[in-house]
């Protein structure tokens, strides 16, 4: 009885767990051809660079969404995931990748939402959206 009792409690448990690590994030493959990503790596949540990324990125959204850029976060070195594996960073940092899938820029620091807009903004691919033909 206690075990059938132990194997109810897990089977209540377990969607909780799933709920409180959210969604799975999508992979940099699904994305492709959709949306222009950033990647944001860090050796830990509590590090500070990541705790500053994420507050900027929180704290003005709109100019990333106009973009067509989705955030994607990667703090667990230990797991060696898809994005770590792909993408080989070391320490913090943050990659911006096209639409294309081609590696935009590396940044070994935090960066303002303003300059990621900037260096969006560079891209052949925006700038074909926005017709615009500044170099």
């Amino acid at each position: 009885m206690r075990s059938a009792l132990a194997g109810l409690m897990i089977a209540l448990l377990a969607p909780l767990a799933v709920l409180a690590q959210g969604p799975p994030q999508p992979t940099l493959d699904e994305l492709r051809g959709q949306s222009r990503v950033a990647v944001v790596f860090a050796d830990s949540p509590d590090d500070s660079k990541f705790v500053q990324q994420m507050a900027w990125l929180d704290a003005d959204p709109g100019p990333i969404e106009e973009r067509n850029v989705v955030i994607l976060t990667d703090t667990d070195p230990k797991a060696n995931g898809p994005l770590r594996q792909r993408l080989r960073p070391v320490g913090f940092g943050v990659v911006l990748i096209d639409i294309d899938g081609t590696i935009a820029t590396r940044r070994p620091l935090p960066t303002t939402v303003r300059e990621l807009s900037n260096f969006v903004d560079r891209m052949p691919s925006r700038r074909q959206e926005t017709g615009s033909h500044r170099p």
